[in-house]
Formats: C-alpha cells, structure tokens, sequence
C-alpha cells in the first residue's frame, strides 16, 4: 500500500502548536516503515487542486490527513477530506461533514444540545444561553490546541453586557473569533476512541491532575500547559491514568457519552471527547476532537500505551478504517 502523509505547508513563524504537526508526520511515517507501506510526504498551501494532481500522479492509495488548518486557519480544517472525497480518494480519520461539524465550537455544542448530550450553556457577544451571571470560561470558536487559553480566560459576569465585553476583549488573542462557555470548576478527562472493525474500542481514560488545589482558581489546561514542556502550568496538569474503583459507574456514563458523540457526529478512524464533571458528579461534555495530536507524548499515544496496544497497530487500523469508508 502507497501511503501519502499530508500535513500543512508552514512558514518559519508557526506556532508551536502548527509545528507539532511535523512531530506527529515523524511518528506516523515510522510506524509505516515498521508496517512495510510505502509512503511520501506532501504539504498542503490551499491549492486542492494541486494536491490531488500530486496523489494521483503517484498513484496512492490512502492519504493520512495531518492537516489541522490551512495557512493557519482552522475553520477550513475540513478542505482536505473534502477533496478527498470528490476525488474518490480515502483519506484517514473523519470525513469533512463530521470535521466541519467539530472545528467550529458553537456548531459543535449546538449540536450536541440537539442530540440531547450535555454541554454546558455558552454565549457570544449577541446571545446568551441560560443566566449571563456567574463564571465562564472564553474560547476560541475555531481554533484548537488552547490557542490563547490561560487562566484569565475565566471570568466572572454580573449580566449579559459584561460577558460580551469579555468576549470582545479576547477575541484577537483567541484567533479573531471567541465565545464563553459556562465554567465547569471540576476533574476533567479525555477518551479517547480507536476505530474496530465496524465499531469502535475505547481507549482507557485519562484524567487531568489539578494537583488537589480546590482553592477556587480556575483549573484550565491552556496553552502554556499543552505545548510549553516544563512550564509551570505544564508541570501543573498532569495526565494520569488508573482511575479509582468507585469511578467506575462515572467511566461506563462517559463512555456512553463519547460513543454516542462518535455515532452523532458521523466519527471515523479516530478521535477524543474531552469532558468536565462537575460538583454533583454529572458529566460535561467541552471538546470533541477529530484526528487528535498523534505526537508521541500527547493523550492519545499515552492511552494506546496505557492499552498496550502499538503505535504502529493503531496506525494500521486508522488506515484500514479510511479504506473501510472509501
């Protein structure tokens, strides 16, 4: 099988959360030498036409779409699979309506109000959902990987004004777009979810560590933490697996929830609910991630460890599922 590993084309002034891309390509085409596939590399600038003229002259057979955003615009993530699809050629992971649906935050939300999954309420600088009063926490609406998240993204509100002004007051440090989703102050946890055969194979859960300090500062996983190793907010929100015996019954509900996310939102190959409990023990559910970070020391590569399950054996079922799908 030929493969083509496809990531953004880069300038020398990305972030470090663009850059991580070519740390995952480097994973990625490793685990296809260990299988013995064939594989090139190709960067894509925004010109569809050109990419597909590429694969189609050298002949490949499935495209592992690395693509997290386009000249570092995120709501376009889906251009790629969108290609693709007319194209007729399989490409990894979630198709283009599934990864339409999951860039953009309040599409996503809005969705998983409609199949009745909870989310917390949000607003955005026009409407809000539910009392403008208490704390929330103010996100991109497009980009991932925290861009622009700290701490001081959570913010208290005495009405409907101030929250709009907050929102307002970030919105170019959140990528040019940004809305507040109510803040859940509580554990957090990623699933991450490994096609299998026509189903899918939860991976074990990992729980961000806040460290115990329930002092009342906002417990935030933001940008610092995801992509600047050894600081103090990166020392600060380990990740740990092995939950306690009494978790139990909370893991079999998030599971359920993820799952259903999956089937809802049309999922493929791979992906990662992420969601907050809150004080009562009720799930939330705050991110769906499509083709999540596939780094060697980011979530999902740690829970296929923690499964005992290859790097390079998760990798060959990614494929086998775009292939599946074609």
């Amino acid at each position: 099988m030929r493969v083509a590993v496809v990531t953004e084309a880069l300038g020398p002034d990305a972030r470090p959360d663009q850059d991580d891309a070519m740390v995952q390509a480097e994973a990625v085409v490793a685990a296809l030498d260990a299988l013995g596939h064939a594989h090139c590399s190709m960067s894509f600038a925004g010109d569809i036409h050109a990419l597909v003229d590429e694969i189609r002259r050298q002949r490949i057979d499935v495209v592992f779409n690395l693509v997290e955003s386009v000249d570092g615009r995120g709501e376009v993530v889906d251009l790629v699979p969108a290609a693709l699809e007319c194209a007729g050629v399989p490409c990894t992971g979630s198709g283009a309506a599934a990864m339409r649906l999951a860039a953009g935050k309040l599409g996503t939300k809005a969705r998983l109000r409609a199949c009745s999954l909870p989310t917390p309420d949000w607003s955005t600088s026009d409407v809000t959902l539910g009392e403008p009063t208490g704390r929330w926490v103010v996100k991109s609406v497009w980009e991932h990987g925290s861009l622009g998240l700290e701490a001081d993204c959570v913010v208290e509100a005495e009405d409907a004004a101030q929250l709009s002004r907050e929102i307002d007051v970030r919105r170019t440090r959140l990528g040019g777009s940004a809305f507040a989703e109510r803040y859940v102050h509580g554990r957090e946890f990623n699933l991450g979810m490994l096609a299998s055969g026509s189903g899918v194979e939860h991976l074990p859960v990992a729980e961000i560590s806040f460290g115990g300090d329930d002092s009342g500062e906002p417990w935030i996983v933001g940008y610092r933490a995801k992509w600047h190793a050894g600081s103090v907010e990166d020392l600060a929100t380990p990740r740990c697996f092995g939950l306690r015996p009494e978790d139990a019954p909370l893991v079999t509900t998030m599971r359920a929830l993820a799952e259903a996310t999956w089937r809802e939102f049309g999922l493929a190959g791979y992906a990662r609910v992420d969601l907050r409990v809150d004080e009562r023990g009720a799930p939330w559910i705050i991110d769906v991630n499509t083709n999540p970070c596939l780094s060697p020391d980011a979530g999902f590569a740690a829970a296929l460890a923690e499964a005992g399950i290859p790097f390079s054996s998760a990798i060959e079922r990614i494929l086998g599922a775009a292939l599946y799908c074609a």
